[in-house]
């Protein structure tokens, strides 16, 4: 059973995460400082530093939290979806689920808007692309153990996974710069772009611009 003690570390914890995306995402990632996020929940520097490495870890918690559970939705697929259906399914799913995921640390909304500013800030940026390159060699290795091959000598679990990221960043960038910030929006613009990568490869693009 969870104490008081631990049930207090997770409300500061929750409240100091919820604060740092307050402020990333209304003044910016960059004008923020750690001092600010621990002054708005009434804690010292010292504690926020207990809870956090730093403002990227803190920037990163919840997507971290979604990509776990990304994870572990790829591992839980039925064996006989082929690969590429269970990353769909697996991304889909995380969506569709995405409130009972985050929305007992931060509202689903303060999630989204974090999602723009990591788009448009090029520190986080960076790190987001360097973060999801980590994530994309778990799922490479965890579909070629599923599939019962060597990722090292067999290379399409990490062609599949470059593939599949590939996409998600076009979503990302399209979702991020267009006029619809809703959920439901970002998660029909990345079933779209997911059903579509078999005419993108392998379709005649300009018989199907003619049409």
């Amino acid at each position: 059973m969870e104490t008081l003690r631990e049930r207090k570390k997770q409300r500061t914890r929750k409240a100091l995460l919820r604060a740092a995306l307050e402020l990333f995402t209304t003044q910016g990632y960059e004008h923020t400082t750690v001092d600010e996020i621990a002054e708005a929940v009434d804690v010292s520097q010292r504690t926020f530093f207990r809870y956090f490495a730093g403002k990227e870890d803190a920037a990163f918690a919840v997507q971290e939290m979604t990509e776990a559970r990304f994870v572990d939705a790829v591992r839980a697929r039925p064996a006989h979806e082929a690969p590429l259906q269970a990353l769909r399914q697996a991304v889909l799913e995380g969506w569709d689920g995405i409130r009972g995921t985050v929305e007992s640390t931060v509202p689903v909304e303060l999630y989204l808007r974090m999602y723009r500013t990591i788009e448009s800030t090029p520190a986080l940026l960076a790190a987001h692309l360097r973060r999801s390159a980590a994530t994309e060699e778990t799922i490479a290795r965890l579909l070629a153990e599923r599939e019962g091959v060597d990722v090292d000598a067999d290379p399409r679990p990490r062609l599949a996974v470059a593939m599949f990221g590939g996409v998600i960043r076009v979503t990302e960038r399209q979702w991020c710069t267009g006029d619809d910030f809703s959920l439901e929006a970002i998660r029909q613009l990345t079933a779209s772009y997911l059903d579509q990568v078999g005419s993108a490869l392998t379709g005649n693009w300009r018989e199907t611009g003619n049409r």
